[in-house]
């Protein structure tokens, strides 16, 4: 008989009762730590459960009253603008591969829709068009431009000529007449006015004017979004755009008016009173940009031009309020420098 058992004789009977009930308590006590742990756990899971309900509660509030998921928008945007950020000032040339980039993916986008909608237009000459007005209009400034835009009209509407040799794609002349409009209408309002951001960065100093404008436009959104989204009551224009409101408008007003006395002041070297004209022309284009792309969409029966950036659609969704606002910078620059 082993020395260290229970019965040994060796051993006092209060000594084995004190030895049993020490195991009984440090089992006891094992149990009890043992539940704690696990109603501790089960009350951590069900907090974790209520707080991630709150949050997507919200988060459907949110995106019923806005249309899209903020808080990833906001992510989308912010590393979108921190790309652009560094591309403009650490070497602008980069910025060339950034804008090159968007106005492709952007032409592609709405060739896409077009086709979606039974217009018949070319995608290849499209996004080579895109392309090469890009460094045509950074290189060999306003004279590239148009003739690469003008070149690209033509290879557009070339291709698509050739291509009605081919039975299946033949189609009445009306309809022609419509498709080679809907191509130059491509090459003009992406390509074209897309590129005057480009014609812009390679002015001397073209970098920070082309900075200043996209901050001014994302103050007008901004503006627009928050005072529509907490203060809007009147539609603007509810054929065109349900969610467009005064209250926005104004908002998006005074947004751009101190962001452009500030982008005046601390970014152009301009007097502070120019920051009101550029706060406002841009206010105006970057209002008509977006109104201008909701009427394309309700044209072509679509929300969103694509779901390649989620939240905010497609690229021509980000880009339809700078397009026009880059021409109009642009003009500014050489009335005024």
């Amino acid at each position: 008989m082993s020395q260290g058992s229970s019965d040994d004789p060796g051993i006092p009977p209060s000594g084995r009762r004190g030895r049993a009930e020490f195991k009984a308590q440090v089992k006891a006590t094992r149990a009890d730590i043992e539940r704690q742990v696990h109603a501790t756990r089960a009350d951590i899971e069900r907090q974790m459960q209520v707080r991630r309900a709150q949050l997507d509660a919200t988060s459907e509030r949110i995106e019923a009253r806005t249309g899209r998921n903020l808080i990833l928008a906001i992510l989308i945007g912010l590393g979108f603008g921190l790309l652009m950020l560094f591309s403009l000032i650490v070497i602008k040339e980069l910025f060339m591969v950034v804008g090159a980039a968007s106005i492709t993916f952007a032409a592609f986008e709405l060739t896409q829709a077009l086709r979606a909608a039974g217009r018949l237009v070319p995608r290849i000459p499209i996004v080579i068009g895109a392309v090469a007005v890009v460094p045509a209009a950074y290189y060999w400034h306003s004279a590239g431009q148009l003739i690469a835009i003008g070149g690209g009209i033509l290879f557009v509407w070339l291709w698509r000529l050739v291509s009605a040799l081919v039975p299946a794609r033949r189609v009445p002349a009306a309809q022609m007449w419509r498709e080679l409009g809907a191509g130059a209408f491509i090459q003009v309002y992406v390509a074209f006015l897309g590129s005057f951001s480009v014609l812009l960065l390679a002015e001397n100093g073209g970098q920070w004017w082309t900075l200043a404008f996209l901050i001014a436009v994302i103050a007008v959104d901004t503006g627009a979004y928050v005072s529509g989204l907490l203060f809007g009551r009147h539609p603007m224009a509810p054929t065109i755009s349900p969610k467009k409101t005064w209250e926005g408008l104004a908002g998006a007003a005074v947004a751009s008016v101190i962001a452009g006395v500030f982008l005046a002041t601390f970014m152009l070297g301009e007097p502070w009173w120019f920051g009101f004209p550029f706060g406002l022309i841009l206010l105006f284009t970057a209002t008509i940009g977006d109104l201008a792309e909701s009427l394309v969409k309700r044209d072509l029966g679509i929300k969103d031009m694509s779901s390649w950036l989620p939240g905010h659609g497609g690229f021509l969704d980000r880009l339809d309020s700078i397009l026009p606002s880059a021409a109009a910078a642009y003009a500014l620059f050489l009335i005024f420098r």
